[in-house]
Formats: structure tokens, sequence, C-alpha cells
């Protein structure tokens, strides 16, 4: 009996100390790395400081759809809505860089996997970068656009087209985009943005998506 004991002491302890080990080496596995080679050096900062030097060419409001000047603006209102502290571990991603990438996807419905490749950010972040920083500007910038609300101030816009342009019953005009040739002409010969619109069985919006160009067919919307 005490020959049993013993080994199955043995076998205890032995059992032991292999969990001792195989816990401290795992402790002590490191990973390989936290990012890949494509996202350690960002550049996005200075793709849009090489643009800003000749900005005269248009490059850069094609790029941001906006003048460097108003990029600054922006970026100074919601800065400290989207910045992250540096930690031991990395520098966080820049806000100008947030912010352009959020201005591409919305200025020319870039894909995240194009994008990261631009500004060398992971899809994932961008995917969290994005939400964050359209709601800071919705945020920031709500009080600068004022829908009507009311019957009322519907009545004043109509009441001023009709007084300054001779236009009775007009709520607003849209403009053709400036210099877009034919990309919003349709076949009726005008200018057009297609508003594309799900409704639920008591005609309640769903989803509305607007701006595509008014030259594409329904279908092809």
């Amino acid at each position: 009996m005490e020959s049993e004991d013993h080994v199955l002491a043995m076998t205890i302890i032995s059992t032991s100390l292999l969990l001792i080990h195989q816990l401290i080496k795992t402790r002590r596995r490191h990973r390989r790395w936290w990012r890949t080679e494509l996202y350690k050096r960002r550049e996005g900062r200075e793709l849009l400081t090489d643009m800003n030097f000749q900005h005269i060419s248009g490059q850069y409001k094609n790029f941001t759809k906006m003048t460097p000047t108003d990029f600054e603006n922006l970026l100074e209102m919601i800065g400290p809505r989207i910045s992250r502290n540096h930690t031991n571990l990395r520098a966080p991603i820049s806000i100008q860089d947030r912010l352009a990438i959020t201005l591409r996807v919305l200025g020319s419905g870039d894909s995240y996997t194009s994008l990261q490749y631009t500004f060398r950010v992971s899809k994932q972040s961008t995917s969290a970068i994005v939400p964050e920083v359209c709601a800071a500007i919705m945020e920031e910038l709500k009080e600068y656009i004022k829908v009507p609300m009311t019957a009322e101030a519907w009545l004043k816009i109509s009441k001023e087209f009709e007084d300054r342009w001779n236009f009775p019953h007009c709520s607003g005009a849209l403009e053709a985009p400036i210099k877009s040739g034919t990309e919003f002409y349709n076949y009726k010969q005008n200018f057009g943005i297609v508003l594309f619109a799900l409704v639920d069985a008591d005609y309640n919006f769903l989803f509305v998506d607007v701006g595509c160009q008014g030259r594409i067919s329904d279908g092809g919307v």
C-alpha cells in the first residue's frame, strides 16, 4: 500500500510540474507581431501634405472633397471627439488620418479594402473609425444645417421663391453638380439625382439612399 501511495504521489507531482512548465511557457510566448509591415508606416498625413503643396491643381479637393482650409477647420471642431491617447504599445491613428479616411469613404464610396493600402490602416480599424467620425461630424455640425420642421417654415421658403424668382409653389431647388458632364443627365434631357427609398406596409421609410446619377436607369439603381 505504501508503494502505491508513493507512485500516486510521484504521478501527481510530475503532472503538476508539467502543468506549471506549460503555464510558464504560455505566459512567455509573445505574439510575433501586433500589426503587419503594411501598417507600421502610416503615410496618410504625408499624402495630404503633398497634395496641399499643390492645391491649385485641385488634387487635394478632389481627394477630400474640400479645401485644405475647410479640412483644418473641420478637424479643429471634431478633433477632441475623435482623438486617441498614446500608449506604451503603439501610437494611435492620427485625427488627420481618421478624418481623411472618413471623407474619402463619404466622398468616393471607396472600399475599406482599398483604403487600407492608401492610409495603411486595417479594414477592422477603418470600420470603427468611419462611424465614430461621422457621429462626431453630425454632432458638431447639426446646428449648421436647419431643415424646416413646420408647415409655416416650408411656406416661408415657398413665399421667398415666389417673391424673388416669380416661381410659385416651390419649396427648394436642386442644382446640377458642377463640372459633372453627362454623369447626372437623364434620358428626359434634365439633370437629376436619384432618391431610392424602401418603405414598409404603412409607407414608413425603412431605408433611404440619395446621390445616384440621374443617367442610371431604375434597374441600375
